[in-house]
């Protein structure tokens, strides 16, 4: 699932948002996600793509939650999402990202414009 190595910054400044992003971008891996994990690294991250709504069925942890749009925008941030709920469909958004509850402490990343490399 991921490619060592590869990161979430932020555009404009550069500064590693998540040092280890894992990608889902096939069906399977992005439809298994975090589920089934017993927790996810406190500087790790998973994207998915293309995802505009996630599901937390089967999760054991509550995690933040990025919306970005094809620029790599963030459209929406929601913190400490808990298992057996469902986000709201953000439109305009393409791609997920799952990041360890706490991880964001605010909503300071709303607008901001990420990239992966």
């Amino acid at each position: 699932m991921g490619v060592a190595g590869t990161r979430l910054v932020d555009a404009d400044t550069g500064e590693a948002i998540v040092p280890r992003l894992e990608i889902a971008a096939n069906p399977w891996t992005r439809f298994v996600g975090l589920m089934g994990r017993p927790t996810i690294d406190v500087d790790s991250a998973l994207l998915l793509e293309p995802c505009n709504q996630i599901h937390m069925f089967f999760m054991r942890f509550a995690i933040d939650v990025l919306f970005l749009d094809r620029s790599g925008r963030v459209k929406r941030v929601m913190l400490n999402l808990k298992p057996w709920r469902i986000s709201p469909l953000v439109f305009g958004a393409r791609s997920v990202v799952e990041l360890p509850a706490g991880t964001l402490s605010d909503h300071s990343l709303e607008g901001r414009r990420l990239r992966v490399e």
